[in-house]
């Protein structure tokens, strides 16, 4: 099989702001963390993106939770590591302390500035509403630390614009490698639809690996779409719980699974974390 037909799946296990009221199989501690990750390696995802959590699930930016994780992580399986940069009234330094510290293959890197929400048809009221801030002082910021500690950005974005952002850095020659990921779902952002994204994955570089990110069940859309379009996937409780309509997954496993078998089902493979790390030009 072609390294085009290979599909990178990324598992991204914890998030942040999900919690166990709202899916029981959320994942708190370091060991509970990895034992996802090596549920979704088993499955077919050969990258893990991962927030942390203090032991009562509380979002963590210490440096000791993220080593914790990725030791426990590295104990059980060789899946790609991802750790989030993401944070709302958090210090810049706090947020990347962790990837200064531990190195991880691959960090997030928020690519803009925006209002980041959720909002209730039925309610007719927004969820939550923030400022996700990000300006390009603090983008540089976390991209210098990641050039010098050898950890490849991944640039996420939520808008076009935040797509188009990336061709000042590259020639800078501040971005060098790098992927993308295109979310997709987040109010304030680029509404989820394959139209969206079909537009969007022609913004990216030319040569850069990219993958989709759908929020909520339009996940399944989104993927398909991807898959479709020769993009790379992400799945996970950190951006939708659900199989189907009413159908809750009991952990990351299930959802990879599903991904895996969209990917076999149009004769794309999920690759093997040797094959991913080809694939994103990974060491």
């Amino acid at each position: 099989m072609e390294s085009s037909d290979k599909v990178v799946i990324t598992a991204a296990l914890t998030g942040v702001a999900a919690n166990r009221d709202q899916c029981k199989w959320i994942p708190y501690t370091p060991e509970e963390i990895a034992e996802e990750a090596v549920r979704a390696y088993n499955a077919g995802a050969s990258a893990v993106h991962i927030h942390g959590r203090e032991y009562d699930g509380a979002p963590s930016w210490r440096v000791e939770i993220f080593r914790e994780i990725m030791d426990e992580v590295r104990k059980r399986c060789p899946i790609i590591i991802n750790f989030s940069t993401g944070a709302v009234g958090v210090d810049r330094d706090t947020r990347i302390g962790h990837i200064r510290d531990l190195r991880p293959e691959i960090a997030a890197l928020n690519m803009g500035t925006m209002n980041y929400a959720k909002y209730s048809p039925r309610r007719k009221s927004f969820v939550f509403s923030v400022v996700f801030q990000n300006p390009f002082d603090d983008i540089m910021f976390f991209l210098d630390t990641m050039n010098n500690h050898g950890v490849k950005p991944e640039c996420e974005c939520f808008d076009l614009g935040h797509a188009e952002s990336i061709l000042p850095l590259m020639d800078m020659g501040l971005l060098k490698s790098f992927q993308v990921s295109l979310i997709m779902g987040v109010a304030g952002g680029m509404r989820a639809t394959a139209r969206n994204l079909a537009h969007a994955s022609t913004v990216v570089p030319a040569g850069i690996a990219w993958q989709v990110i759908g929020i909520s069940q339009d996940q399944w859309l989104l993927i398909a779409t991807a898959l479709a379009l020769g993009g790379n996937i992400r799945i996970g409780l950190e951006d939708n719980f659900y199989l189907s309509p009413g159908e809750m997954a009991e952990g990351n496993g299930p959802l990879v699974e599903k991904a895996a078998r969209m990917a076999r089902d149009i004769g794309r493979e999920p690759a093997t974390v040797e094959e991913a790390r080809a694939i994103l030009h990974l060491g």
